[in-house]
């Protein structure tokens, strides 16, 4: 509106609405950081800050067999998430409020460039340690599967001389020796729970699979996972038994001889038409129901000091479905570590 002297003048009203903080804004605005939490990327700042959980984003898909896209699953997981604020509550923990009970923040992302393959398992490597250095827990947003070996390798490390066990959620084994014919100082997605065990970093007893099925890795693959002493469930059996039984069972073996546990989780576990984003999807696979009762029994019921959830990749997603169902898996898993720490019990890195 004019004034009568030719100058502009704002409608009275255009100045007495309230300013919100970024964090409580609508999710498609202002930060684009996990749930909106605080940005901490640095060594340092973590150190200071000693915060619970620290969520990481590895952008790398240059391990990929087949299609490829993960790259872009750490910021599609980060912004597919309809929650605002810190007072959310979770309906599957009675009302329980995760984030007034544990301290989360974003670290970033691991500097990953394309097409430099021992470069973006190095920085991964680095990032991760970061973080479990400074008594956090790593959460770390893939990428290919290839991205397990230098995380779960920087959490053992940092966790040394606690114990380390691994359950595993994949459709596939990951555990052939080379993806045509690949150095062994490298790693693509159907190598990197081979290289943990040849390197040590997790022994093959302590080492738990859930879920898997189809028509790979080839025989010889399981001979040499029995010989390393890995357990596996296959899907058959999840069928027959029943999921919350056989994640029952997988939790049990994880805490033979180990102390603290690691989590990986493949997208490509869940049925691909429930999960459709993914680089290797494999008919007959979890609900996502099931997987995510048994990403809360995981981590309620055992100390879980790192966790990943990979291979999402958005060129191939639906309606952001795959991406809202590895966002809930993180979240199921913040929620249920909340509860653990509720109910009196360690939590993650704590001393």
């Amino acid at each position: 509106m004019s004034s009568g002297d030719g100058e502009f003048a704002p409608q009275f009203w255009m100045n007495d609405f309230p300013i919100y903080e970024d964090r409580m804004l609508p999710t498609y605005v202002g930060s684009t950081t996990f749930l909106k939490r605080p940005l901490v990327q640095s060594g340092p700042e973590l150190q200071d800050r000693r915060a619970d959980i620290a969520v990481v984003g590895a952008p790398f898909d240059d391990g990929a067999s087949h299609r490829a896209g993960a790259r872009f699953g750490p910021r599609a997981i980060r912004l597919a998430s309809n929650i605002t604020g810190d007072d959310y509550p979770s309906l599957q923990h009675d009302l329980l409020e995760p984030l007034s009970i544990l301290d989360v923040v974003d670290a970033g992302d691991a500097n990953i460039v394309p097409s430099w393959h021992e470069r973006g398992h190095a920085m991964i490597y680095r990032k991760v340690r970061e973080v479990a250095d400074a008594a956090t827990v790593p959460v770390v947003l893939g990428g290919d599967h290839s991205i397990s070996w230098p995380s779960v390798t920087a959490v053992a490390e940092a966790v040394w001389p606690l114990r380390l066990g691994v359950v595993h959620f994949d459709a596939h084994a990951g555990t052939v020796p080379s993806n045509w014919g690949q150095p062994v100082n490298l790693s693509g997605h159907g190598t990197p729970m081979r290289r943990l065990i040849e390197s040590r970093a997790v022994r093959g007893e302590n080492f738990v699979q859930v879920g898997l099925r189809g028509y790979w890795p080839p025989g010889s693959a399981f001979a040499w996972m029995k010989e390393q002493g890995m357990r596996w469930h296959f899907m058959t059996e999840v069928e027959e038994r029943g999921a919350e039984e056989v994640v029952s069972q997988a939790i049990g073996e994880a805490l033979e001889g180990t102390d603290v546990i690691y989590l990986s989780m493949d997208i490509d576990v869940v049925e691909p038409g429930v999960a459709p984003g993914t680089g290797t999807p494999e008919p007959g696979g979890l609900s996502g129901r099931e997987i995510l009762r048994a990403v809360r029994q995981i981590a309620k019921a055992v100390r879980v000091v790192g966790m990943d959830v990979v291979e999402v990749s958005p060129p191939y997603d639906n309606a952001e479905v795959t991406a809202t169902l590895a966002n809930r898996v993180v979240m199921e898993a913040i929620a249920s570590m909340a509860a653990r720490r509720a109910s009196g019990e360690v939590v993650g890195l704590e001393r």
